[in-house]
């Protein structure tokens, strides 16, 4: 099987490019960390690649709001280019800064021209920084297949409150099955803080375009590539779970070598 080619786009502050490269590689990709710079010169095509990973940092620092400068050259510089990847179905996948930056660029959840949804300041007014108990939800997203209902991911955040426009957006992601992912509490349950880490409306965690291959995730599965990094896998017997964020990973690859 040809090893697929995936993209992971950095700029300055992005700090989860490394570790992504390798969780890809693990998972059985051909990976290239390049600068958006690159694309922008256009030394870096990104019709090149089959997917695109925007990874998890604080892209220039998070100035005016988390992701927002980011989105902005995506959409003013590299739009047409962006679009034509979009179109030939090829995957986009936006882990923490890289959910705000979709968001921002109104491609999630795409119901039109302008910005639908946000991700703001969390309810406790701080970074938090822990594993959360995720529902994984019937959604057409094909990267969660044969992943437990309920599953464990680490968050690091300050900015991952969930907020729609308003209920119309909401009820259409709903109807749309675009909500891929909730906090819940450890038995399933409808989550509050802590469990629902920054007080997102609906207990959205990830969401994801009409066709379920533009996927948006405060959680990093980067960080749960190995039975090693769940915090309690001493625990577990006779052996741990396989890493849930290893899984998502590895259905990403999956579908493009299909």
């Amino acid at each position: 099987m040809v090893k697929p080619r995936v993209v992971i786009l950095r700029v300055a502050g992005t700090n989860c490019d490394r570790e992504t490269e390798w969780a890809m590689k693990m998972a059985g990709a051909i990976v290239e960390r390049v600068h958006l710079n690159q694309f922008l010169s256009r030394k870096k095509k990104l019709k090149d690649y089959q997917a695109l990973i925007i990874p998890g940092g604080f892209s220039y620092g998070d100035d005016i709001a988390a992701g927002k400068v980011l989105a902005n050259q995506l959409i003013y510089c590299l739009k047409n280019e962006l679009c034509e990847f979009i179109e030939k179905k090829k995957p986009v996948l936006g882990i923490c800064n890289g959910f705000q930056v979709l968001v921002k660029t109104g491609l999630l959840p795409g119901f039109g021209s302008h910005q639908q949804v946000t991700l703001t300041w969390n309810d406790s007014g701080h970074f938090e920084c822990r594993w959360v108990y995720l529902k994984v939800e019937a959604s057409v997203c094909p990267f969660t297949d044969n992943l437990p209902e309920i599953i464990q991911l680490p968050v690091a955040h300050a900015e991952g409150k969930f907020l729609p426009e308003n209920k119309k957006v909401m009820q259409a992601l709903e109807k749309g099955r675009q909500v891929v992912f909730r906090y819940v509490t450890p038995s399933g349950e409808k989550a509050t803080y802590p469990y629902n880490p920054n007080g997102s409306v609906e207990e959205v965690a990830g969401i994801c375009s009409s066709n379920g291959l533009l996927l948006g995730m405060m959680p990093h599965p980067e960080r749960c590539t190995l039975a090693q990094h769940f915090p309690d896998w001493l625990r577990y017997s006779p052996e741990c779970p396989q890493p849930f964020g290893f899984l998502i990973l590895q259905n990403v690859v999956k579908f493009i070598s299909q």
